[in-house]
């Protein structure tokens, strides 16, 4: 090796590698490299090319590029357009890369050139090795046409060069050119170049044989020939039988066992008969295979008999629910009709009530009772009409509707089919679902039922659907018509105690892997999970707040070893930390301006207090508190309505001149809205204005009318336990609710004075005291 160093200018080549004795021409752009081609220009036209490891580099350092390159003389440089410059270069003689100089106009490497002659070319296996490349290039030569004066090159070259010149023409990654460039032994050299010179014919070689083959297969006389022999020799091969005769000999039989409709088995033959016609080659043969599988599939002719002992049945619902009386009632009717008329169209219930109450698991218990399969559907953001009713067969990757989903996986006809979120659906431009649904549940239409892939009629009248829904307001109207609502309501404080006690306690036990002789939970704890953690409608987060109790019990009882824990008050705070609920509750004073109503949230029922403040001003009304549209319009209406009213109120004819009426709802943070808060709003108005106290004990719900009506509500039982939870013992409701008072439980009711009203005198009358002779 040359131990002189030579200063250079230099240019990192990206994806490109430059052998001794080879000329090549590139392009190049970059501001650096291009001031490097003109420094070398003006010296002796010698330049240093070197590979960049990472061809994405702008920038690169020492380390970004390899170690040996090679020195090369610039032949000539052409301009291109965008200030790019073509370059035509000779390798002249392998250098090391010693030090790249530190230059801001162009790049500089300081380079030790690199001896490599062959001390030696007598050397037996050097010949060998010369001569087999020789051979080995002349088969790569005439498998890719390469043109037989260029073979004339490689005669008398030296091994080194010889390498290097092969490298050339090889079709090689510019790493494993690279690997070949710093291969400085020469004997090295050859054997690398060898190994990848019989790589590439070998690539050569396999992609003319693919050549060949595609050739042949644009022959059209001999096309479906080749490719069925080739298919039934990679049969062959995998040692599989996919024999289309077979498939279509079980089919026959099948379809002779198999009771159905006549119109089924007609349509079925007509299918099989077309697999004969059609080879097991063609896609449409797996289309036509996979659609017979799904006639055969349905259970045309297979139910279940239905459990027709009503005290059974009952029981049954008993054992699983605790309450919900008017769905076991509503089941029950249900079974009595069918056991007499020895015949009736299944029902379409539809089960509404907030979240976590149990809706799903009441149609398990009904599918239990009856002696059912049970399927489940979920409709929550279901929006193409396809997913109902399927896809039809013209469309690639067509599939069967949902529907037709559910009575394959019940194996039944006459399932119990919940088709849960039903108001939860939307609809674009593919289809309303709903639309949809019109027909599955209508029982004058679904006998005959077609889903758009099978194209055959499915009686769905001996199912019952039963769906479920958190609201009625989003279900349409044609729809909602179809269906028998039945409310599920939230349970009240004595029926979450008992379901707790009976149902999640002994389930979350279970599925925890204890027992109650290791884990006991007194009722008092019962009771303090109810009231101080949890607050909704349903049981869901009770039951959450059950498991979470007892999977502390048992990792304490493992962490120290103890064989049974009894989980007393302390110990559950201990668990859950302070009680996470704070309940409203009455006030112990009377006051004025401020009265509490009563409204329904989706966690179930609460009290709202309504503050009124008036001011010296000149009659503004200001309304506070994050009210909805709805209850801005009760204020507004309630305000009209003391206006007109001022003189029988006894109030000041001008207050509305010279008094200005703030009306807030505390909590600003949270949202409220709901059309039952106007009689509060009047009520806490009027005592604001006339001085008049509100009395303590005392809760309100109601809307009201300009001319003084008051107007129902809903969600009287949920209203009603709140309430009753706030300790309050009086209540005053629409008249219009009067029959509604029946669905609040018989523990709550015999503690609450629930008064009637009809206009809003009679809810003053009960609200307020009388006149304060110090005030107004």
């Amino acid at each position: 090796m040359n131990n002189d160093f030579e200063n250079l200018p230099l240019i990192p080549l990206r994806g490109l590698t430059v052998f001794p004795n080879m000329v090549l021409h590139f392009d190049t752009g970059r501001k650096k490299t291009v001031a490097s081609l003109e420094q070398a220009m003006i010296n002796d036209q010698k330049i240093f090319l070197s590979t960049q490891k990472d061809i994405n580099v702008e920038e690169p350092k020492k380390e970004d590029i390899y170690e040996v390159g090679t020195i090369c003389n610039i032949k000539q440089i052409i301009r291109l357009p965008k200030d790019n410059i073509r370059v035509l270069v000779e390798g002249l003689q392998r250098a090391r890369l010693i030090d790249v100089i530190e230059n801001e106009d162009f790049y500089e490497a300081s380079v030790q050139a690199i001896e490599e002659l062959c001390d030696n070319n007598e050397d037996v296996d050097i010949k060998s090795l010369v001569r087999m490349l020789e051979k080995q290039f002349r088969v790569f030569a005439k498998l890719t046409g390469l043109d037989s004066s260029e073979m004339l090159m490689f005669n008398d070259e030296t091994p080194e060069n010889l390498a290097d010149l092969i490298g050339t023409y090889l079709n090689l990654k510019y790493d494993q050119k690279q690997e070949i460039l710093q291969t400085i032994d020469v004997k090295e050299r050859l054997q690398k170049v060898l190994t990848f010179l019989e790589s590439e014919i070998d690539l050569v070689k396999t992609e003319k044989k693919i050549a060949v083959k595609v050739k042949s297969k644009i022959d059209k006389s001999q096309k479906e020939y080749y490719l069925r022999e080739q298919i039934k020799a990679i049969q062959e091969e995998l040692g599989e039988d996919y024999d289309s005769k077979k498939d279509i000999a079980e089919y026959e039989e099948k379809l002779k066992k198999m009771k159905m409709p006549k119109l089924v088995k007609e349509r079925l033959s007509y299918e099989i008969n077309r697999l004969k016609s059609t080879g097991s080659y063609s896609s449409e043969y797996s289309v036509i295979k996979n659609y017979v599988e799904w006639v055969f599939a349905m259970p045309w002719n297979k139910s279940t008999k239905d459990n027709l002992n009503i005290k059974e049945a009952k029981d049954v619902l008993d054992e699983q629910h605790y309450a919900l009386d008017d769905v076991k009632e509503r089941i029950i009717e249900y079974l009595a009709v069918k056991k007499k008329a020895n015949s009736l169209k299944g029902p379409i219930l539809c089960l509404v009530g907030p979240p976590g109450v149990g809706k799903t698991s009441i149609a398990k218990s009904i599918a239990s009772a009856l002696n059912r399969r049970f399927v489940r559907m979920s409709l929550g953001g279901v929006r193409d009409e396809a997913e109902l009713r399927g896809h039809r067969r013209t469309y690639v990757g067509a599939i069967p509707g949902r529907i037709v989903y559910g009575l394959k996986e019940a194996k039944s006809n006459n399932p119990v089919f919940l088709l849960d979120e039903i108001d939860k659906m939307s609809n674009e431009y593919k289809g309303d679902p709903a639309d949809a649904l019109l027909e599955i549940l209508d029982s004058e239409q679904n006998k005959d039922f077609r889903d758009n892939y099978l194209e055959l009629d499915i009686d769905l009248s001996d199912v019952l659907f039963i769906t479920t829904a958190n609201t009625l307001d989003t279900i349409p109207g044609p729809l909602r018509d179809r269906l028998e609502v039945i409310e599920v309501s939230g349970y009240t404080y004595e029926e979450k105690f008992h379901i707790a006690d009976k149902y999640l306690i002994p389930r979350q036990l279970k599925e925890n892997g204890t027992d109650s002789e290791e884990v006991k939970i007194s009722d008092n704890v019962i009771k303090s999970i109810i009231e101080n953690y949890t607050r909704e409608s349903g049981v869901r987060n009770l039951e959450r707040t059950i498991g979470t109790v007892i999977r502390k019990a048992v990792s304490e009882m493992m962490m120290k070893d103890k064989k049974h824990i009894n989980i007393t008050m302390n110990v559950l705070e201990k668990y859950l930390g302070p009680r996470m609920i704070n309940y409203d509750r009455a006030a112990k004073q009377d006051r004025v301006g401020t009265v509490r109503g009563l409204a329904w949230t989706a966690f179930g029922g609460d009290t709202l207090e309504i503050e009124v403040m008036t001011m010296d001003g000149s009659g503004k009304l200001e309304l506070t508190g994050q009210l909805g549209d709805v209850m801005k319009e009760s204020a507004k209406a309630g305000y009209t309505y003391i206006r007109g009213n001022a003189k029988k109120l006894c109030i000041k004819d001008k207050f509305y001149k010279d008094k200005d009426i703030h009306i807030h709802v505390p909590e600003g943070a949270v949202p409220k809205d709901g059309p039952s808060a106007g009689v509060t709003m009047v009520t806490a108005m009027v005592s604001a204005l006339t001085g008049r106290k509100v009395k303590h004990n005392v809760a309100m719900t109601g809307e009201i009318t300009l001319t003084g009506r008051v107007l129902p509500i809903g969600g009287l039982k949920e209203k009603s336990l709140a309430a009753f939870r706030a300790g309050i013992d009086t209540i005053i409701i629409p008249k219009e609710n009067e029959n509604d008072v029946k669905k609040i439980p018989l523990s709550v009711r015999r503690k609450l004075n629930i008064i009637f009203a009809e206009n809003i005198d009679d809810v003053l009358n009960n609200a307020l005291y009388g006149v304060d002779s110090n005030e107004n």
